[in-house]
Formats: structure tokens, C-alpha cells, sequence
């Protein structure tokens, strides 16, 4: 560490700054993290995103429905459609390729309005199946994204027996530096329609404040899913964020975990 770092890690550490913060993102000058949460499973929009994530050196942040690719998968609402769905052989590939995959549910229901039981075995079952399924899972490392952000005090401390962290309503989308112990994350989305006007305005306030960690909960590209981002939007926003010294953008089990 030059000591330029040095010095900005000490007065950082000395306003209690540091205390369970991974050093990597101070030491590399990084203050703002920004991380599009992209979730369902969408098999065409995924691997369009990962080119585009590719294309400028990042690796992105999938979420996926580990039934969405059985038979007996049913769509929960008019825009995660049994046709769209990928598989774990395509969410195994993308991980090949340094992308991070993580579970986002059984079959995206609203768990919150569930009967406990049955809202954690359902957790319970996503798990299990990502730990089969996906290559060099590990639940410890993972980040277990609500289906609708939609959560109850209980089942958040249920899934924390389970995985490393969360992603749900009530924290708000700009959250601490990430620490390496168990998280809750909190998260904002737009939708129906397309969303770039929104992300940008989001990412554009958030640049011009003091920091931490964005996290805007995306889903799919060109049309896709609720809430759409455009493929050119992302390509240019991301083109822009690589330049930014202080930014870094990271998947959110990677902020974590690594």
C-alpha cells in the first residue's frame, strides 16, 4: 500500500469507518460501490448482459429461480414466463465465466404472506437445490435475494442460518460498506417499464454523495421482464462507472465474500 492509501486508510479507520469493512476497496481508493442486481432467470437477457459486463471487464450479478427451468414451473405473473427461464447448465456456464449466480428463490412467491413453514422450506428447498446444481456453491458465500424484496423479521433470521446475507426491502438501496459477516441488503426497484431514466437518475445522486454501497434490484434487457433496462443504456453507463477511479462495480456476493 503506497502512502497515499496509507494515510487515507488511517483517518478512515480513526472515524470508525474500517470496523468490518474489507480493506480492498479503501486500499484500491474505492468509495462508492455500485452493484444492478439482476434477477428471474432470463436466459437471453442474461447472457446479454454478461457480453456487455464482459466487454468492459465486470463481472455481473444474476438471481435466478432455481425451478424455473423444470415442468412444472408456473409463471407468478405476465412477465416471468416458463419460455424465458434458463437452466443451471446455462447459470453453470455464466459462473465458468466469473459471473456470480445466486439463489432467488423456489418458485417466486410473495414468502412473506406465506405460512412460516411453508415459506421457510421453501427457502429452504432453493438452497438445497443451488448446493446440488450449481458448481462451487456455497451458501456461507451466498446471498439469498427475496422474491418481490418481500420479507418478514422471522424468515430474514431463519435464511441467515442458511446463507451469508439477504437482499430485501426496508434498509433502503444505499447501504454501509459491506462487511464480512452476515448482511440484510437493502435494495430499490422501478418497473414495469423500462428502467434506464430511473437507474440513471439513481446512480447520478448517488455519485454526487459522500458514498457506500447502490444496490438497484434490475431484471431483464430490451423489453424482457418487469422493469427492463436497454442494452445500450447499460453499456453506457457501465463504459462510464470503469472510468470513475473511486467507483467500483461488483456483484454483491463478490463484495462480500472475497
Amino acid at each position: 500500500m503506497d502512502r497515499r492509501n496509507f494515510l487515507q486508510t488511517a483517518s478512515l479507520s480513526s472515524l470508525g469507518l474500517m470496523a468490518g469493512v474489507p480493506l480492498k476497496f479503501y486500499a484500491q481508493g474505492k468509495t462508492h460501490l455500485i452493484t444492478l442486481s439482476f434477477d428471474d432467470g432470463f436466459r437471453k437477457s442474461f447472457f446479454k448482459t454478461a457480453d456487455i459486463y464482459e466487454s468492459v471487464g465486470l463481472n455481473a450479478c444474476f438471481n435466478v429461480i432455481a425451478s424455473g427451468h423444470l415442468p412444472e414451473f408456473e409463471a407468478p405473473d405476465d412477465y416471468i414466463l416458463p419460455e424465458l427461464m434458463g437452466n443451471f447448465e446455462d447459470w453453470n456456464n455464466l459462473v465458468k465465466r466469473g459471473h456470480e449466480v445466486m439463489p432467488h428463490s423456489w418458485k417466486h412467491s410473495w414468502l412473506n404472506k406465506l405460512p412460516r413453514a411453508e415459506a421457510t422450506a421453501l427457502i429452504d428447498r432453493c438452497i438445497d437445490y443451488f448446493v446440488e446444481r450449481l458448481d462451487g456453491f456455497e451458501p456461507k458465500k451466498a446471498v439469498f435475494n427475496f422474491p418481490f424484496n418481500a420479507t418478514t423479521d422471522a424468515l430474514n433470521q431463519h435464511t441467515l442460518t442458511r446463507v451469508g446475507a439477504l437482499r430485501a426491502w426496508g434498509n433502503g438501496d444505499v447501504n454501509a460498506m459491506p462487511a464480512q459477516s452476515p448482511e440484510i441488503l437493502g435494495c430499490s426497484s422501478n418497473g414495469p417499464e423500462n428502467i434506464d431514466r430511473w437507474v440513471k437518475a439513481k446512480v447520478k445522486r448517488f455519485l454526487q454523495s459522500s458514498g457506500g454501497w447502490l444496490i438497484l434490484n434490475t431484471h431483464g434487457l430490451d423489453g424482457e421482464g418487469w422493469g427492463h433496462l436497454s442494452s445500450k443504456f447499460l453499456e453506457k453507463l457501465l463504459k462510464k462507472l470503469v472510468k470513475m477511479e473511486h467507483v467500483a462495480v461488483v456483484p454483491s456476493g463478490q463484495a462480500l465474500f472475497t
